[in-house]
């Protein structure tokens, strides 16, 4: 499993074009799930299925299962039935990426207690107008380190009394997940495009289109 997402890191043309086409495609998420120029949550959800899109073009559809039931907690996708966990975050730290999201604090708890690494990662590092990168962390590197600093240092539980949006992995945990040598990273350089932008010209053109129903 892991040499297949390691052709992701060492297929020049594709490196490539992951450079100059994510920051776009990521710029175009946004305009998507922006509303009078506030970003929505639901740009995560448009991310990800972005970085699923690349596996596709990669591997190809039939390799490629998307359609993961929601119980099934940190797997986005499956590639050639591994399961792999997609995470973006944005900025120069690596704090704040969830490892589950629910507003339960009974769920966060258990959560916390019973989970260990189980699958290889992608993580998106956005950084606008500086340099951020495309890491693949193998569930060794995560399994390792997760043995070595130990559960409290590794999951960070929501603090008591506040809206909790889920459990994190802890900002020293992550640093030490991208740093380590295993894992491997493309970097990019997240500069905006000038792209015109219209949120509804798709919708417009597709009640215009004449179809026979029937």
């Amino acid at each position: 499993m892991s040499n297949r997402l390691l052709e992701l890191f060492e297929d020049e043309k594709l490196i490539e074009r992951i450079q100059k086409r994510l920051p776009h495609l990521f710029q175009l998420a946004e305009f998507e799930s922006s509303r009078a120029g506030k970003i929505g949550m639901e740009v995560g959800s448009v991310r990800e299925r972005i970085i699923v899109a690349l596996l596709i073009y990669k591997f190809g559809e039939a390799n490629v299962e998307s359609e993961i039931p929601i119980t099934e907690a940190e797997v986005d996708v499956r590639l050639l039935g591994e399961p792999i966990s997609i995470k973006t975050i944005t900025g120069n730290s690596f704090g704040g990426v969830k490892l589950i999201w629910t507003v339960d604090a009974e769920k966060s708890r258990q959560f916390s207690e019973e989970y260990v690494p189980h699958c290889d990662m992608l993580l998106v590092q956005i950084n606008w107008e500086q340099e951020g990168g495309f890491y693949y962390i193998p569930v060794k590197v995560q399994k390792k380190l997760f043995d070595r600093i130990g559960r409290k240092k590794y999951i960070k539980l929501p603090k008591a009394g506040t809206n909790p949006r889920g459990v994190e992995i802890t900002k020293e945990a992550l640093t030490g997940l991208v740093e380590d040598s295993d894992t491997k990273v493309i970097k990019i350089n997240w500069q905006r495009s000038d792209i015109k932008f219209n949120p509804y010209s798709r919708w417009v053109d597709l009640w215009k289109e004449d179809k026979d129903e029937g």
